[in-house]
């Protein structure tokens, strides 16, 4: 199992970050995909029309947001977004741990071009 760190950095307040992280219909513009995004702890989400399913844990609105990622039968892995002012905008610090090694090559790009690479987009 391994762990993630990534800083990335968004033209937008975070505020409107947090909102393109947790509102369905922001989700699904940014994503291109089906969202499913109860903002309550102990609440089922899936991304990507199901590619990425877990569980919300935290939410603390326009600064964290924490979810347990699904890998079929592995432990599950924690992810944690943390969202920042910052000069351009918003700092956006993503941690993952408890990534299965067969899986890290794959979550590492999908964390560069997928989900901030699309994000970033949308605040072009």
């Amino acid at each position: 199992m391994k762990d993630l760190k990534r800083y990335y950095t968004l033209n937008a307040y975070p505020k409107d970050v947090y909102n393109a992280l947790t509102n369905e219909k922001m989700l699904e513009i940014w994503t291109g995909e089906a969202a499913v995004m109860p903002l309550q702890p102990n609440t089922e989400f899936s991304l990507w029309d199901g590619s990425i399913t877990g569980i919300n844990v935290e939410f603390e609105p326009d600064k964290k947001i924490v979810q347990k990622w699904f890998f079929g039968e592995e432990e599950d892995s924690l992810v944690t977004i943390k969202l920042h002012p910052h000069k351009k905008g918003t700092s956006m610090e993503i941690k993952q741990t408890n990534i299965p090694d067969e899986a890290f090559d794959n979550i590492s790009e999908g964390w560069d071009e997928d989900y901030f690479g699309a994000l970033n987009e949308l605040f072009i």
